[in-house]
C-alpha cells in the first residue's frame, strides 16, 4: 500500500493512511480530482465535477481527523448516480427536463455519507431517469467502458460503475430498478449490491418505479461494499417503505468461512442460446464456492422466464405515475412556445424526455388505461407474486443462490441502442431480485477475452450479511483482486 497515487487506493487503505496522518483527505482529493481531469474526457463518466465543494469537505474531514474523530468514511471521495437529489448542485437525471434542476434538499443516502465525512466529488452519468442498460440514453453523452472505450459499460449506473472501474472516486452510489447497479458492475469489473428492498432510503431518489427502486453501492471489492452499505442503510422517517431492521456492521462478518453453506443454482438461469463463455465462468465460479466447503444443489425457480415481461409491465406503468410530475409548470424544463396550457404540457414533454423514456411511458399509460389494466397491469402483479413465492421457497433449502449477473460481456457503443427488446434482455438474470424484492450482489469472476464478467450471488430479505460474506470468501479464493482497466493517464 502506498500515497504516491491516492486514487488507486481501496477505501480501507486510504483510512489506514489518513488515520495515520500519512495522507491528508485534502491531498486524497486533490489527487482524485487530478485523476478525474486526466481520464474522464475519454470515458464521459461524470456530468457534473463540484472540485471546489468537495475540497472544502476534505478540508472539514482532515479537521475531524485531527480531532480524532470519524469513521471509516471520513475524507473518502465518492461519486453520486445524478438521478441522487444533492442540495445546490444540479441534479439532472440525464434529461433535458431536468438539465438546470437544483435541489434544496440532499437524499438520504447522501446526508448519511456526508454525516460521515465522506467527500462529494460530484455526479454521475445515467440512461436518462434511469431507464436503459448501456449509458447511452443519457441527453448528454454517452459513458464509456474503461476496459475497452468502444463498449458501453452497461447501465444505468453506468457513471459511476465506468468512474469506479477507472478509479475516479474510492466508491459510488448508484440505483438498481431490474439491475441498474449489477449490470454495468458485471461490465465494468467492480462490485456492486443491491440492497434488499427497503434497507436504504428512496428520499431524494428521484423516482423510475417506486415498488423496485432502491440505491446500492459500487465499489473496487466487498469490503468496500460493506463499510458503504452500513453507512446508507437503516429506517427513514421520510421514506414510508423503509425497513426497521437493525443495520449490522456487514465488514465484521467478512470472515472469508462458507464451510457448510448451502448455495442453489437455478436451471433457470443456464438456458440455450446463453454465451457459452459465460456460463462457463459461472459453473467455474461455483465450483470455487464448492472446493471451499459449501454445499452446491440445484434448485427450481419456476417463474423466472416470466420475469422480464412483468418488469417491462410494473415498471413503465410506476414510471407513467411517477413522471407524469414534469408539467412544465412546477419545476424543469418548460417549453415557453405554446398557445394554451396544455399546448405547453403536450410540447414540454415531447421536447423534454428522450426516445426511451417517451417509449416507457407510452408503454405503462397503456397498461394502465380503461380496459386494459385486468390484461395487462393486474396480471403482472398477480406473476409477481409467483416469483417473489418461488424465491420464499427455494430460500427454505439455501442460503444463497449463485446465478450470471449478465448474459454477455459489455457490447460495442450502438450495438444494441435501435433494438429496444435486445437492450432489454440484458437485464433478464437481475430482473428477479427487484421483482421479489430480494438483496443481490455482482461480483468480479474474471475476464473473457479482457473484458470483465460478474456473477451473481441472490440471498432471502434482509440476508445481506451472508451475502457479503460469501462474496467476500469467493472474492478471496478466486483471488481476481480488482480488475484494472486498461485505460492510461
Amino acid at each position: 500500500m502506498t500515497s504516491s497515487n491516492p486514487w488507486s487506493l481501496t477505501i480501507s487503505e486510504a483510512h489506514l493512511l489518513l488515520a495515520r496522518k500519512q495522507l491528508s483527505a485534502v491531498e486524497l482529493t486533490e489527487s482524485v480530482i487530478q485523476r478525474i481531469k486526466q481520464t474522464d474526457s475519454k470515458i464521459n463518466s461524470f456530468i457534473s465535477v463540484t472540485e471546489e465543494s468537495a475540497l472544502k469537505s476534505a478540508l472539514n474531514a482532515d479537521s475531524i481527523l485531527a480531532r480524532g474523530e470519524g469513521s471509516l468514511l471520513t475524507g473518502i471521495p465518492f461519486q453520486a448516480k445524478d438521478n441522487i437529489c444533492t442540495t445546490g448542485i444540479t441534479t439532472t437525471c440525464a434529461s433535458k427536463m431536468l438539465e438546470n434542476f437544483v435541489p434544496n434538499y440532499d437524499a438520504t443516502a447522501i446526508t448519511k455519507l456526508k454525516s460521515t465525512g465522506a467527500v462529494l466529488l460530484g455526479k454521475g452519468n445515467l440512461d436518462e431517469f434511469a431507464m436503459g442498460s448501456s449509458t447511452e440514453n443519457s441527453v448528454f453523452f454517452p459513458t464509456k467502458n474503461p476496459h475497452d472505450l468502444n463498449t458501453v459499460p452497461g447501465g444505468s449506473s453506468g457513471g459511476p460503475a465506468a468512474s469506479v472501474s477507472a478509479e475516479q472516486c474510492l466508491f459510488s452510489i448508484g440505483s438498481d430498478t431490474g439491475g441498474s447497479v449489477r449490470q454495468p458492475a458485471s461490465f465494468c469489473g467492480v462490485v456492486g449490491l443491491k440492497p434488499t428492498y427497503g434497507r436504504v432510503s428512496r428520499y431524494g431518489l428521484v423516482a423510475f418505479a417506486s415498488s423496485l427502486d432502491q440505491i446500492g453501492p459500487l465499489t473496487k471489492n466487498v469490503q468496500d461494499s460493506a463499510f458503504v452499505l452500513e453507512a446508507i442503510s437503516g429506517n427513514d422517517p421520510k421514506d414510508s417503505t423503509s425497513n426497521t431492521e437493525d443495520v449490522p456492521a456487514y465488514a465484521e462478518y467478512l470472515d472469508g468461512d462458507v464451510k457448510g453453506l448451502k448455495i442453489g443454482v437455478p436451471k433457470e438461469y443456464f438456458v440455450d442460446g446463453m454465451d457459452s463463455d459465460v456460463a462457463n465462468t459461472v459453473r467455474s465460479s461455483i465450483k470455487t464456492m464448492e472446493d471451499m466447503g459449501a454445499v452446491i444443489s440445484e434448485v427450481s425457480l419456476p417463474h423466472t422466464s416470466h420475469a422480464l415481461a412483468v418488469y417491462y409491465i410494473i415498471a413503465p406503468a410506476e414510471a407513467s405515475s411517477n413522471l407524469s410530475r414534469y408539467d412544465g409548470v412546477k419545476f424543469g424544463y418548460s417549453h415557453s412556445e405554446s398557445t394554451d396550457v396544455w399546448d405547453a404540457l403536450e410540447k414540454t414533454r415531447q421536447h423534454g424526455f428522450g426516445p426511451e423514456v417517451k417509449r416507457r411511458i407510452l408503454l405503462g399509460t397503456y397498461a394502465l388505461s380503461s380496459g386494459y389494466y385486468d390484461a395487462y397491469y393486474l396480471k403482472a402483479q398477480q406473476v409477481r407474486s409467483l416469483i417473489r413465492q418461488d424465491f420464499v421457497k427455494v430460500f427454505k433449502d439455501v442460503d444463497i443462490i449463485i446465478a450470471p449477473s449478465t448474459p454477455t460481456v459489455a457490447f460495442p457503443l450502438g450495438d444494441k441502442i435501435s433494438d429496444p427488446v435486445q437492450m432489454y434482455l440484458n437485464d433478464i438474470f437481475t430482473i428477479p431480485a427487484n421483482i421479489a424484492g430480494i438483496p443481490a450482489i455482482s461480483i468480479p469472476a474474471g475476464l473473457i477475452k479482457d473484458m470483465p464478467i460478474g456473477v451473481q450471488l441472490m440471498g432471502p430479505h434482509h440476508s445481506e450479511k451472508t451475502l457479503l460474506k460469501t462474496a467476500h470468501a469467493y472474492e478471496q479464493a478466486a483471488n481476481h483482486g480488482f480488475l484494472k482497466p486498461s485505460i492510461q493517464e
